[in-house]
């Protein structure tokens, strides 16, 4: 008889510790899936803002000089243009360059020379980029004026597409603006699923806390397991999340050849970061309430 009741207690004991595993295991599970969309998100920030700085970082500048400047005048103000802060880029345009780019892809410079007598009437010029902080309609102003300024008796005309750098940074300013309303929707959705994945995972644990506490257990005492269990959750759901994460993005520039996804170390390292912070902070802050509310409860309220 003994032996019945040691065999059956062992058997509790033993599907009481499955359950809590099995508890463990899908509560990380349930916390790295809405990790991983918070990921998406913050993903999507940094990607867009990158693709920001790629976008204003392509827009062009031509500088035309005076006639009576040959190809190595040219080349000398395209030295000093190089040195300055404004440019991400600076290169000189040949003439042969010129007509070629005139002409668009696949047209030939023998060709394009037929159209105008065999003689090519485009000069060399002087091609720029910006640098981002610079692709605005006020920053473009302002090296233009500077050009003319630094090289008066040289340049003829400073030349870009005012409607491309406004339309740049318009687009820009409305879709980061729908972009983060939807992000702030899903962040507040993947909050509230953390939340009661937590407080579901401690409602099998209420007896547990209402016990620890009818022998005098302190508060303090009693939070603490649960504490470093929250932060163990957060960290391993973040990098869990995380994995799922550049699981996604591997496959997105693998299965489209036009769709690079890629982030400095500063991003990358600021992502991983944020996935943890955020995952430990509402793990933790999910936890104390749930568990506060157990310990405020009267044993009978608990059934």
């Amino acid at each position: 008889m003994n032996y019945y009741f040691r065999s059956m207690s062992k058997k509790a004991e033993d599907y009481s510790k499955k359950g809590l595993r099995t508890s463990y295991v899908s509560t990380v599970i349930g916390i790295s899936l809405v990790l991983f969309m918070i990921g998406l998100v913050l993903g999507g920030v940094f990607g867009l803002r990158s693709f920001e700085k790629q976008a204003k970082e392509s827009l062009q500048g031509d500088i035309f000089f005076k006639s009576e400047l040959n190809d190595a005048d040219i080349k000398q103000v395209e030295q000093q243009l190089k040195s300055w802060s404004e440019f991400s880029e600076v290169y000189f345009v040949s003439p042969e360059r010129a007509i070629q780019e005139f002409g668009g892809e696949g047209q030939d410079e023998k060709e394009m020379l037929t159209i105008f007598n065999g003689e090519n009437p485009l000069p060399a010029t002087i091609g720029f980029r910006p640098k981002e902080e610079f692709a605005t309609k006020s920053g473009m102003e302002k090296i233009k004026k500077k050009l003319l300024a630094k090289f008066n008796s040289e340049i003829d005309e400073v030349n870009y597409d005012k409607s491309s750098v406004e339309k740049i940074n318009l687009g820009f300013k409305q879709f980061a603006f729908l972009f983060l309303s939807v992000a702030f929707l899903l962040v507040i959705i993947a909050i509230a699923m953390i939340n009661n994945t937590i407080r579901l995972s401690l409602y099998s644990k209420r007896f547990t806390v209402k016990t620890m506490q009818l022998v005098g257990a302190t508060s303090g005492y009693i939070r603490k397991p649960f504490i470093t269990q929250a932060i163990i959750q957060g960290v391993v759901s973040a990098f869990i999340g995380l994995a799922l994460l550049l699981t996604v993005f591997f496959g997105l520039n693998n299965l489209f050849e036009t769709v690079e996804i890629s982030y400095t170390i500063p991003s990358f390292l600021l992502l991983v970061a944020s996935l943890i912070i955020i995952g430990v902070f509402i793990t933790v802050i999910s936890t104390l309430f749930a568990l506060n509310k157990y310990l405020r409860m009267k044993l009978d309220d608990l059934y």
